[in-house]
């Protein structure tokens, strides 16, 4: 063989070789992209589906949920109307008071939290944005706070419920759901106040519940119950359910007719719901509900 014949086949050897390990890259590229498709499509979820994720979380009892009723502001009818209808279904839920609006109904409200209610902070005055007239007039503006203005009145809420009911609270409700004091560039958050004073502060007026995996216990969502009818809040609990959260419902009067007051045909209707283990809900006061989740750790999914 000559040597022209021996370069020609080396060049044919040479030329079948990198076209080999061509084809070779080509597929392994290619089954690259087939199966980061195939994953990408497994984690995608449809558009009407994707506030679904549920949290796998191992709520009591196997229950598909948690469920918190709040009552704020420490109004009468709450202990009058609302205690009585609550101890029938043998359900205790979170009282976030003002320690003044006590007074009237101070014994029944001494029985309400030594049949196992809980008692949460709500602040001395009540601060809120100055935009309500209200406010104004009572000169507890939140525009006009600083920390160390609202740190003096919670710790002072805390130590007249104390000296009232016996109890001091580890729970606090932000007035109106606004965390925050001063305005413009002086305006500063209260929450990291409430994370050190509180196992938990519960905001209001929010969209979801809360994810026992994700959720802020300073800042815990709560939606509204007030003038609400049984089957806008079952919808709010069977969403809960899809997702396996902790849904926090806020409401102030009860059986008052209008818009700060909580039904009290409504209120029998979900504690019955409630008590039927086949719906899947737990229901407990605030703090348990957070002592539990933090015991527990959350399972992703």
């Amino acid at each position: 063989m000559t040597a022209a014949h021996r370069g020609s086949n080396c060049l044919i050897s040479i030329l079948t070789c990198s076209r080999s390990v061509g084809i070779q890259i080509l597929a392994l590229l290619l089954v690259s992209v087939i199966v980061s498709s195939a994953s990408a499509q497994s984690n995608q979820r449809p558009r009407s589906e994707r506030h679904l994720d549920p949290s796998g979380f191992p709520w009591p009892n196997g229950a598909e949920m948690a469920l918190s009723l709040t009552f704020d502001d420490g109004r009468s009818s709450q202990v009058t109307d609302g205690v009585p209808v609550l101890d029938s279904f043998n359900v205790k839920v979170t009282f976030y008071a003002q320690p003044e609006n006590m007074l009237e109904e101070l014994e029944l409200w001494q029985k309400a939290v030594a049949s196992g209610h809980e008692f949460g902070n709500h602040t001395i005055g009540h601060p809120c944005t100055g935009n309500f007239a209200w406010v104004r007039y009572d000169d507890v503006a939140l525009e006009s706070y600083d920390i160390g203005r609202m740190r003096a009145e919670v710790l002072q809420a805390n130590d007249e419920i104390e000296e009232l009911l016996g109890v001091r609270p580890v729970s606090f409700a932000y007035p109106c759901g606004q965390t925050y004091v001063g305005s413009g560039t002086n305006t500063e958050s209260y929450v990291p106040l409430i994370a050190e004073l509180f196992q938990t502060g519960r905001r209001w007026l929010d969209e979801t519940s809360n994810a026992p995996d994700h959720f802020d216990p300073a800042q815990v969502m709560a939606m509204r119950m007030d003038g609400e009818d049984f089957s806008t809040i079952r919808r709010l609990i069977e969403r809960t359910k899809r997702n396996g959260n902790w849904l926090v419902l806020a409401g102030h009067g009860v059986g008052d007719s209008n818009r700060w007051g909580t039904d009290l045909g409504m209120l029998r209707e979900l504690l019955a719901y409630v008590q039927e283990p086949d719906n899947g809900v737990w229901i407990a006061p605030v703090s348990e509900v957070a002592s539990f989740i933090a015991k527990e750790p959350a399972i992703r999914k």
